[in-house]
């Protein structure tokens, strides 16, 4: 029995894990709060030649205040379940932004094809 209570909240802590700033992917980094595409890429640049061991190091990139670091300290847990749900939110987003780009495009440039 108390293996499997141990196995059990070992396989939670898995599933419910803080991002790690030093190694989240830059979608799991999106899903912070006040974190978007280019926030995300700063602190992936940032730490290819600094270390960050907590919050406020994020202090150090140019853009970043008191307002983001208090949304990291007070992010909850993420599952990876809810992270993967952001992240097609997000790419769907996009796709809906770039096809309305596309539509717009090209309805501009049937707008000068003479009609018969």
């Amino acid at each position: 029995m108390k293996r499997l209570v141990a196995l059990l909240m070992l396989c939670c802590s898995f599933l419910f894990a803080e991002i790690n700033l030093q190694t989240a992917s830059k979608e799991e980094l999106m899903s912070i709060k006040g974190i978007g595409e280019k926030k995300a890429e700063q602190i992936i640049e940032y730490r290819k030649t600094n270390t960050i061991n907590t919050a406020e190091d994020l202090k150090n990139i140019k853009g970043f205040g008191d307002s983001i670091v208090g949304n990291v300290k007070d992010a909850n847990p993420v599952s990876k379940e809810n992270v993967n749900k952001k992240v097609e939110e997000k790419k769907e987003e996009k796709k809906k932004e770039l096809n309305d780009a596309v539509d717009k495009k090209i309805e501009k440039a049937t707008s000068f094809v003479p009609k018969f």
